[in-house]
């Protein structure tokens, strides 16, 4: 992946032009919140959130009053009760870049502005079709992939949060089973906010009319190198083998007990023949869609910012 800004609609900046944008931008986590925040692997220090995260958690609060106002102006014109209908942000990037201790980080940022406290997280992990569908398909192998998601069955929640229902129900995935959790859903109740977190969320329309950026008010895509993506992925599972993987319900129990140079063999192989494959043909084209790019150096810094420029 090229350095170099690929895409003209978009302003580029570097870490400090865009760290200026903070403003008065109050830093409202702490330490010992970020430390219960972080993902594998996956470092961010205060630093980060007073450089990077504060200047975007300014940019959407923005955004969020613009779109508020916009609300009501239209329900002033159809005569009709003021409401106001969950503003989603969407955040796409490449396995392993950091997209969940972003989202998270992010959420908590969010919900400390006093006018939309209500901030929810759901990732797209829980619209995976269950192993034994992908099983049936003969698609196990492109988990991630486009056609690996219960696109409607997305469209359906994006719909009902957008449309303000009292309850709408998301399915939840467990990382450790490594599949649908069939009994457990997750439920988002009118947040002032949604954050929507996954491989490809971007994603264009090929056959259906609705796709799930129709209902977007604003994208992030996390970015990064080819090889630092790599990388991060295999650290990743070193770590996940010595941890996770040690638990009998864990789907990859059976990597338990690899020896270090073949673990790392193990989670190059499938970096390249499933990961890189998918960042390659549907994740990083979306990219230029989104209306911020952030991108991260080989030390998971963020060291450019892409802004749309429309």
């Amino acid at each position: 992946m090229s350095r170099a800004c690929s895409h003209p609609a978009h302003r580029v900046l570097t870490r400090g032009e865009w760290a200026a944008l903070r403003a008065n931008t109050p830093l409202t986590l702490s330490e010992d919140d970020l430390a219960g925040l972080r993902g594998l692997n996956e470092p961010i220090g205060l630093e980060d959130v007073e450089e990077i995260l504060l200047p975007l958690s300014r940019l959407l609060n923005l955004h969020i009053a613009a779109a508020q106002n916009l609300g009501r102006v239209k329900d002033a014109f159809l005569g009709r009760p003021t409401g106001r209908p969950p503003y989603i942000v969407a955040l796409a990037g490449s396995v392993a870049v950091g997209k969940s201790t972003l989202a998270r980080v992010l959420r908590a940022l969010l919900a400390r502005w006093p006018d939309h406290p209500r901030v929810e997280l759901v990732t797209t992990d829980g619209f995976l079709h269950p192993n034994r569908v992908l099983e049936e398909r003969g698609i196990m192998h492109r988990k991630g992939f486009p056609e690996s998601y219960d696109l409607r069955r997305m469209i359906g929640f994006l719909s009902g949060v957008k449309a303000g229902e009292p309850e709408v129900r998301a399915p939840v995935y467990s990382h450790l089973q490594y599949d649908i959790v069939s009994d457990e859903r997750q439920v988002v109740r009118q947040p002032d906010v949604l954050i929507f977190e996954g491989l490809n969320v971007l994603q264009p329309a090929k056959a259906s009319p609705v796709v799930a950026s129709d209902f977007f008010d604003f994208s992030i895509y996390l970015d990064a190198e080819e090889a630092d993506l790599e990388e991060w992925f295999i650290e990743r599972r070193l770590i996940l083998q010595r941890t996770a993987f040690q638990q009998p319900s864990s789907y990859f129990h059976h990597h338990k007990d690899l020896p270090p140079q073949e673990a790392r063999s193990v989670a190059r192989d499938i970096w390249r023949r499933i990961n890189l494959v998918n960042l390659r043909e549907n994740v990083l084209p979306t990219r230029q869609r989104a209306d911020l790019v952030l991108r991260k150096r080989a030390d998971h810094a963020v060291d450019e910012v892409w802004l749309r420029r429309t």
